[in-house]
């Protein structure tokens, strides 16, 4: 875990003592805010680090598969299983179940996992005998939990059981200075993985990491950084010149794309008219040739005065390309 903005400093000191109990713990933020890495973090911190972290993706799961894979089976249980099987549950004993995503589970899952709570007991599939669970229970979710529970698509008892202790991380956009310092720790993993030249990143390029979105997060921030490593030929990494869309185009969205979902209808306004100016003030650039401010604001009916008050507000370089 890496950072030094406010909005980080605050989740450690909360992670710390959320790790001292053993309560159940909610994780709530965008896609890529590093939801998984929070949870091993408090794991790793708690009395359970030297016992299992073992992480499942519910979205992963089929719904007919749910109670074979959370407790296991004994042999002859049903067709084909042939030999006895300990779930997911048995292999995270005396340590921490990490349940992600866990809004796609199905209400029959729901259902399921609502029984396993309530007592921590359990039964494998042709078992019988019920069995004590010994686990400490992380559950993640890049929606708001509280709000599907109120609009009927989560159970509310279910949320009560689980939303004892509640984190919400913060998007890499509200952590000012922070993407400079993943970013450095990214060309170095990079040049690790990959055996690549070790790179610096341009002063222009840390200035406008706090100026773009990041709609994919940290995990944006990781792939653009490991292809602008892999890809620019001189030691020093310039991502600033590239207009918004560009950026997009080259580290990709993720699927999901959640940032408006979190915003309400002011909100979500201006962030769609931020992205408009800054995608088209970038192509009034390009199509000027680049660095002439007067003819690009001619060229779109704007005074250069104003024009160059629009680069300023976001950030833009008068030299910008797009491609």
């Amino acid at each position: 875990m890496i950072g030094q903005s406010a909005a980080f400093i605050r989740n450690t000191q909360l992670i710390e003592k959320i790790a001292r109990c053993d309560a159940p713990v909610v994780i709530e933020g965008e896609t890529g805010t590093g939801k998984e890495l929070v949870a091993r973090a408090i794991h790793d911190r708690g009395t359970r680090a030297g016992y299992p972290f073992v992480p499942v993706n519910c979205g992963a799961i089929p719904d007919t598969l749910i109670e074979n894979e959370l407790f296991g089976h004994e042999r002859g249980a049903y067709t084909g299983a042939q030999s006895k099987r300990l779930g997911l549950i048995a292999h995270a004993q005396s340590g921490t179940l990490f349940l992600d995503e866990i809004d796609a589970l199905s209400p029959k899952a729901q259902v399921t996992l609502l029984r396993f709570f309530q007592d921590q007991q359990y039964s494998p599939l042709g078992g019988g005998i019920a069995r004590a669970a010994n686990v400490r229970v992380i559950v993640a979710s890049n929606r708001n939990l509280t709000q599907l529970a109120e609009k009927g698509e989560f159970r509310l008892d279910l949320l009560f059981r689980l939303k004892i202790m509640h984190l919400t991380l913060p998007p890499l956009r509200e952590r000012q200075g922070d993407a400079a310092l993943l970013a450095v720790h990214f060309l170095h993993a990079c040049v690790a993985r990959f055996g690549c030249v070790e790179k610096t990143l341009h002063p222009e390029t840390i200035t406008w990491f706090d100026n773009y979105s990041w709609p994919g997060n940290i995990r944006e921030l990781e792939n653009l950084i490991y292809r602008e490593c892999l890809l620019t030929d001189g030691l020093t990494i310039n991502i600033a010149p590239l207009a918004s869309a560009a950026v997009e185009r080259r580290a990709g969205f993720d699927r999901r794309r959640p940032n408006f979902i979190y915003l309400n209808f002011a909100e979500a306004k201006n962030h769609a008219i931020a992205k408009f100016e800054q995608y088209y003030l970038a192509q009034a650039l390009t199509k000027a040739g680049g660095g002439n401010v007067s003819k690009a604001a001619n060229l779109v009916g704007k005074d250069r005065r104003a024009f160059g008050k629009l680069l300023k507000k976001h950030g833009i370089d008068k030299n910008i390309h797009c491609v």
